[in-house]
């Protein structure tokens, strides 16, 4: 039996994009159970989780001062795997390592941190295997670092909304009287949700939702173009929201509106189309990848072009008689069980 210790402490942060992959990658590793491997977590709120798992996996609780080399984790397993290219936790010990890459997003920022940058020097340096949520991602690597010679691997994210039905009579607090679009995601620059503000003006017919962390500087910014185009009636800030509520969301939703400027991969596409929903993404880093042929692209951000592609695409969807099924049967390609099954293989073949 193999003891794979996963450094998943960002398992904390359940509204963020590696909180979910952490989540959702140790769910599928408990269904699966494979009686050849033994996992140890390594998490803040060990109680939430054994309450969850039970004696499924072994438990290691996080502490920061863990982060310094003097007090690193000691303890030898016959495997260790960084959950994330940004985590500061290593093993004291030369073990074999697995790191996932989700991006490199860091590294072409305006104001690049060398700290960050070296960090992951050093992990890639010290790599067994090498694992990306993309191909994107694994090109993109290889254009700004150098990687070493062990094993690469693509191993897709799956999805994370298997089961679409809502409890009965659920409803959120916010949802507007009229159609709609939805976002979500953190509200940062990256994302880019202010160009669908004067996109929304060239679409009187619509609101929008967006949902997400709102605590960051760019919320005042969007706030801000919001009321210059005169739209606070028709454009819905919900903040962080629960499973229950983005489904909702999604499932009634006209179309999911997502102009991310760079993705390692996107699970929002994967989860809109899971209800057959048109989605209109930017057409860049990973989102062609994802969304594959069926999706709907933008190639720059001038209002009036974006709007005439939602105004396209909505038709087209809608004339379409196979497109929900074809956009559904696409997206159940993405499976956390299989994602799991793969890195497990990762691991057997260290």
């Amino acid at each position: 039996m193999k003891h794979v210790f996963l450094e998943s402490h960002n398992i904390k942060n359940p509204y963020f994009g590696f909180g979910q992959f952490n989540y959702h990658l140790i769910k599928a590793f408990a269904q699966l159970n494979d009686p050849e491997i033994r996992f140890t977590l390594h998490a803040k709120d060990t109680e939430r989780l054994m309450s969850e798992f039970g004696d499924t996996f072994d438990y290691r609780k996080y502490r920061s001062i863990s982060r310094y080399p003097l007090f690193r984790i000691r303890k030898k397993y016959d495997a260790w795997h960084s959950l994330n290219q940004n985590i500061k936790i290593e093993p004291a010990r030369n073990l074999p390592y697995v790191l996932t890459v989700h991006d490199i997003h860091f590294a072409k920022n305006r104001d690049p941190d060398p700290e960050v940058n070296q960090r992951f020097e050093s992990k890639l340096k010290r790599s067994s295997a090498i694992v990306y949520i993309s191909e994107f991602a694994k090109k993109d690597t290889h254009a700004h670092f150098e990687v070493p010679a062990v094993p690469e691997y693509v191993i897709y994210n799956g999805n994370t909304i298997l089961d679409t039905e809502l409890p009965l009579d659920f409803k959120p607090k916010q949802v507007p009287s009229r159609p709609y679009f939805f976002s979500i995601g953190e509200f940062t620059e990256r994302k880019n949700f202010g160009v669908l503000v004067p996109m929304l003006k060239n679409l009187p017919d619509y609101d929008l939702i967006l949902a997400g962390n709102t605590d960051r500087p760019y919320h005042d910014q969007l706030l801000s173009v919001i009321k210059e185009y005169k739209l606070e009636d028709r454009i819905h800030i919900v903040g962080k929201i629960d499973e229950d509520t983005k489904r909702y969301y999604l499932a009634h939703c006209e179309a999911l509106v997502f102009p991310s400027l760079r993705e390692g991969f996107g699970i929002p596409p994967i989860e809109a189309l899971t209800f057959g929903k048109p989605v209109f993404l930017s057409n860049n880093t990973s989102l062609p990848e994802i969304g594959g042929r069926d999706a709907f692209y933008w190639d720059h951000y001038d209002p009036d072009y974006m709007a005439q592609i939602v105004k396209g695409g909505l038709e087209k969807s809608k004339n379409d008689p196979n497109y929900t099924d074809r956009v559904k049967a696409h997206a159940a390609r993405f499976n956390w069980l299989e994602t799991a099954k793969n890195y497990i293989k990762v691991y057997k073949a260290l």
